[in-house]
């Protein structure tokens, strides 16, 4: 099985009027937050919220801006926590905003299967 990617849209949640940015990500259920491009969420007008401080695997520690976007998958869609990402971080896809649309990474096929949302 090779990696997943899939291609969402983004809206800023307090300026829909600004429209959607398309961009394609990679799904890691090891990241906690989508990283998404700086570029892509400066042209939504989105504006940081907060920093937060993330661990790599290899133990580095890295300071990023988060804010809140609107991300749209097939017909769903979630508001989710978004770490403004560099031009050398990669871009990906995490678990809080795969499963605010409802979806999980089928083990087999490594394809989103849709199923809804889980209440513990």
């Amino acid at each position: 099985m090779g990696l997943t990617s899939i291609k969402i849209s983004l809206t800023n949640p307090q300026r829909p009027e600004l429209g959607e940015q398309e961009v394609e990500l990679i799904v890691d259920t090891g990241s906690v937050l989508p990283w998404i491009p700086k570029r892509v969420l400066n042209k939504l007008d989105l504006r940081p919220r907060r920093k937060r401080v993330f661990r790599t695997i290899d133990g580095k520690e890295l300071e990023r801006d988060v804010g809140m976007v609107t991300i749209k998958y097939d017909e769903h869609e979630a508001d989710v926590e978004v770490v403004f990402a560099e031009e050398k971080d990669t871009p990906v896809l995490g678990v809080v905003a795969l499963e605010s649309l409802g979806y999980r990474v089928n083990p087999i096929t490594g394809k989103l299967e849709y199923v809804g949302l889980l209440a513990v």
